[in-house]
């Protein structure tokens, strides 16, 4: 079962990180009143940075709990990634054990965070192929799925890194190839604005 003791450092910790994150980057988070203030969710979004989970971090006054591979946990930040009450995964199997700490999130009416293309995008595609474990774990739990999309860059006082996050949504009545396919759309979507906006602006 997940620690619950990693929630009181995350609170503690969470507003000098968060401030320090938000001055040095200087992202734009459209859309945080779309994550739900309570019950059990899923956020799931495109993955091209190790800090993509923070722009979400900072929009809500919940805890989450995001999914993270098992080798954060053995370098010289794995003290971060334990006090902030990341769950460990072993990518190199199906790992049981990390689904079922996850699916304990969930059914205590947590928050829990999924990057679906399941590592950082480092190629030229728009996303890659999304992994099941989001949709499954939704279905399992009837969790909501909040999607949400980085996009822009990680410099220093950045112009156009955002966070987009849409509208949440249920996939308990979907099969899991039709609710991954929603799931893939939707932060697809998201994207897509984001990107389209920018442009937009260079135009001007």
């Amino acid at each position: 079962m997940y620690s619950k003791l990693p929630e009181k450092q995350y609170k503690l910790f969470k507003p000098i990180l968060g401030l320090i994150f938000k001055l040095y980057y200087h992202p734009k988070v459209i859309g945080k009143e779309n994550i739900p203030r309570n019950g059990s969710i899923i956020i799931a979004g495109n993955h091209k940075h190790v800090m993509d989970q923070c722009g979400v971090i900072i929009s809500t006054k919940r805890v989450i709990h995001y999914m993270a591979k098992k080798e954060y946990f053995d370098g010289k930040h794995a003290w971060f990634f334990r006090m902030t009450g990341c769950i460990p995964v072993n990518r190199s199997i199906h790992d049981n054990d990390a689904k079922t700490e996850a699916l304990n999130v969930l059914k205590d009416g947590k928050a829990l965070g999924i990057f679906p293309e399941g590592t950082r995008n480092k190629t030229k595609k728009f996303l890659l192929p999304f992994k099941f474990g989001c949709v499954s774990m939704a279905k399992k739990s009837d969790s909501y799925i909040v999607p949400f999309s980085v996009t822009g860059d990680y410099k220093f006082r950045s112009k156009n890194l955002v966070y987009r996050i849409g509208k949440p949504f249920k996939v308990t009545n979907m099969d899991l190839k039709s609710a991954n396919n929603r799931l893939e759309k939707a932060i697809g979507n998201l994207m897509k604005k984001s990107i389209n906006e920018e442009k937009g602006k260079k135009k001007k």
